[in-house]
């Protein structure tokens, strides 16, 4: 990672002037500075970060939050109205479906046109033009007007142009969520590959799309930064505050005197059970649940008190190995009665991207009724996943409602890490134990 910032934005606003009758502009236009005929929305307030490349950042935030306005600032196609930003480099991006191309003209002249906007040589572009062709695979479409185009087609022209014009600084803009997956996974590959050397500015609302494919995000809100840092923990902050204003949590900590659990004896090493007779095997290492750490949010109705791997004996285990049987006990304090609850978990790697999870909706939904306050205990058997080597966390949620409209109780991230320390599988984010491979030859 280059250690100069190639983009370095400095109190970055954006002011646009409403008028609520089309005759207000030309009053304004008479009267100038003497009166007001707007009122003024400000879009971005002093936006400030820098970024250098190699770097890949995803802006998040809710539709208003100023995400596109930012955008186009950057690409220079809008004006900011105070501050400053520089760019070291070419700018290519892909902001909104036929953005760049004419209508009237075939794929053939709008590649051309495109690329020319980019900065390309006439000689450049015909260098590249049937590796554009090739990429964006639209057949005898890139011969046709582009008004024909379904918004697949719009994006795969499109897309194919920005990827091969040696641009510095990517920006992409929701637009690859009308693509349909095989061009989706083309463009993700072509995505990491650029973020070795450029920078990349990925916006989506998906928030795991936004950590698997980023190592920093930048979360608007109302026009300002709210939080600028590692893409997990402010997909977090994030995911946490719409929360809260959906759901009016207030986030106070609990003023209940917590309940006497009885102490639990030695952690048992489940490694003991078992012959060591390969360095592939998944020895999976387990931390305590700290209560205190767990970081979380909701209505404050219920306190989850621990969060436990155990073995088939109930008894908790600090070692555990993937593709044999695990379960994971979460003891929660009922403060006040929340009416019938949906517990759930979810394992994340080391990005927060979630690999697997459950909850108990469809298999307890109206079986159990929390109508006072008590303890409640749910127990999930599974059997563990053969997991690549790394770090890895369990996030659990208590909650109340359906699955689609819920009321989150108490929302622990990270409530219990583990580690893998080796593994046998060999690709992917997770391996299942295989029932049987046949290999022949005759």
């Amino acid at each position: 990672m280059s250690s100069e910032p190639i983009l370095s934005v400095s109190r970055l606003s954006k002011c646009y002037h409403i008028y609520e009758k089309p005759a207000h502009r030309l009053w304004q236009f008479i009267w100038r500075r003497h009166r007001k005929f707007y009122r003024e929305f400000w879009a971005l307030r002093n936006v400030s970060f820098e970024a250098g490349a190699g770097e890949s950042i995803g802006v998040i935030g809710r539709n208003g939050a100023g995400k596109s306005t930012l955008l186009q600032i950057l690409c220079g196609t809008l004006a900011p109205t105070e501050g400053d930003v520089r760019v070291s480099g070419r700018v290519a991006a892909l902001l909104e479906l036929g953005a760049g191309f004419n209508p009237e003209f075939s794929g053939r002249d709008n590649v051309y046109l495109c690329a020319a906007l980019y900065g390309m040589s006439e000689e450049e572009i015909r260098a590249k033009y049937q590796n554009i062709v090739d990429f964006a695979d639209i057949g005898e479409f890139i011969e046709q007007p582009v008004k024909t185009y379904s918004s697949g087609m719009y994006v795969r022209l499109a897309f194919a142009v920005i990827a091969h014009v040696d641009a510095d600084i990517l920006i992409i803009d929701e637009a690859l969520a009308v693509g349909d997956a095989l061009f989706t996974q083309k463009c993700m590959r072509f995505l990491r590959e650029f973020k070795r050397s450029g920078l990349l500015f990925f916006v989506s609302h998906d928030v795991t799309a936004v950590k698997s494919l980023c190592e920093k995000a930048l979360w608007l809100s109302g026009g300002k930064v709210a939080a600028f840092g590692s893409a997990k923990d402010v997909s977090e902050l994030y995911i946490e505050d719409l929360y809260r204003s959906s759901q009016s949590v207030s986030g106070e900590e609990l003023a209940n005197e917590a309940i006497e659990l009885p102490v639990l004896g030695d952690f048992k090493d489940m490694r003991l059970d078992y012959v060591n007779a390969s360095n592939l095997r998944n020895d999976l290492e387990v931390f305590r649940f700290d209560e205190a750490g767990a970081m979380g949010f909701g209505t404050g109705a219920v306190a989850v008190r621990r969060v436990l791997l155990v073995g088939t004996d109930n008894q908790p285990i600090s070692w555990c190995i993937g593709g044999e049987p695990v379960r994971l006990r979460i003891e929660a304090e009922v403060m006040r009665s929340i009416g019938r609850p949906i517990v759930g978990f979810v394992v994340k790697d080391r990005l927060g991207q979630p690999l697997f999870g459950d909850n108990t909706y469809v298999s307890h939904q109206g079986t159990v009724d929390c109508d006072r306050a008590g303890m409640l205990e749910v127990v999930f058997d599974f059997r563990m996943p053969i997991l690549m080597s790394g770090d890895y966390s369990i996030s659990v949620a208590v909650a109340s409602g359906t699955q689609q409209d819920h009321v989150q109780h108490q929302w622990l991230n990270d409530a219990l890490f583990f580690r893998s320390h080796s593994t046998s599988a060999s690709t992917g984010l997770v391996g299942i134990p295989m029932q049987k491979i046949d290999l022949d030859f005759k």
